[in-house]
């Protein structure tokens, strides 16, 4: 029987298959203390400073920039770097499966991901599940971030995708409306078993 739907599934990782979250470190490092955490990641190692790094910026530029307004927390800012491997929490098991079962299918998987370029590599010796796609594109190596148009772009053209033929996973709607807007199917990750069932619908699974 033939398969219907796409045959290329293009996955998110942070959020979707990896638990990433900078308070798993700065937990330990505060002592528990989670006003602190809040306040710190609020205001000194924010989520749009981090994003710039996701963007190409170099966690020694990122970094330094933070010191020199907040000496007094110069190992507090620069622990986000060498004690990154801490904000892995782990695989979402529910969709690390999912995506073995599309990989027993045959389905052709790609990635592409919000991430930097530094840090990406304490991933890879992290999950195996990283070498199951054919390729990934990561926004800190294309130096643009989701959901701007050209970085989907590049994975459909360097891996010559047709996106009508693509479905693309990820927890921020945001990022699944650009990709829609470009022709793939889109689905909004909230958790394994609703993915499992739109991908169902589409013919994947």
């Amino acid at each position: 029987m033939s398969k219907k739907g796409p045959s290329t599934a293009v996955f998110d990782l942070g959020g979707v298959l990896i638990d990433w979250n900078p308070r798993y470190l700065y937990r330990k490092l505060l002592r528990g203390d989670e006003a602190a955490v809040e306040c710190f990641l609020s205001t000194i190692c924010t989520q749009s400073w981090n994003e710039q790094q996701d963007a190409g910026r170099t966690f020694a530029e990122g970094c330094a920039i933070l010191k020199a307004a907040h000496p007094h927390h110069s190992e507090l800012i620069d622990a986000w770097f060498s004690g990154y491997e801490e904000m892995l929490g782990g695989e979402i098991e529910g969709s690390v499966a999912i995506l073995s079962q599309l990989r027993a299918n045959q389905t052709r998987l790609l990635a592409l991901s919000n991430w930097s370029a530094e840090t990406f590599p304490f991933a890879v010796r992290r999950f195996d599940f990283l070498r199951w796609f054919e390729g990934i594109v990561l926004s800190g190596k294309e130096k643009l971030l989701k959901p701007d148009p050209r970085l989907y772009r590049i994975l459909l053209e360097k891996f010559a995708v047709d996106p009508s033929d693509a479905v693309y996973v990820d927890d921020h709607m945001r990022n699944v409306d650009a990709a829609q807007r470009l022709g793939m199917h889109g689905i909004h990750f909230t958790n394994a078993n609703s993915l499992q069932q739109q991908l169902g619908r589409l013919g994947l699974l």
